[in-house]
């Protein structure tokens, strides 16, 4: 089952100028601000902003669906025909994302949140 579509996480070269830009197009600071990412919530959505995108082969923005068992998702997906591009790998304080390719060469995100 999914919560929807809460994250999108951009591919970044330039993550200083990409701060900037979503900086002024959120109009709010990022939550989280390290060098290997940046992390804004803004109207309840996640933007994050991933300068290792693009080495990990992301080629443009990534939405990810909130998942209640992330494991059991990416299963069903590469079981339906998907391409595993990132296995489910915890990003800190628990928090797992993965992602596939579809057949068409779209990028499907999946977020699981910690357990309360």
């Amino acid at each position: 089952m999914t919560d929807g579509l809460n994250t999108i996480i951009y591919p970044v070269k330039d993550l200083d100028r990409a701060k900037a830009l979503f900086g002024a197009l959120l109009g709010v600071e990022p939550y989280a601000d390290e060098p290997y990412y940046v992390g804004y919530k803004a109207a309840g959505q996640d933007v994050g902003l991933d300068p290792n995108g693009h080495s990990r082969g992301m080629t443009g923005p990534v939405p990810y669906w909130t998942v209640d068992d992330i494991r059991t998702r990416v299963a069903a997906l590469v079981e339906a025909g998907a391409e595993l591009v990132q296995d489910v790998q915890d990003v800190g304080g628990g928090k797992l994302i993965a992602f596939v390719k579809d057949a068409d060469g779209n990028f499907v995100g999946l977020t699981q949140n910690p357990a309360s």
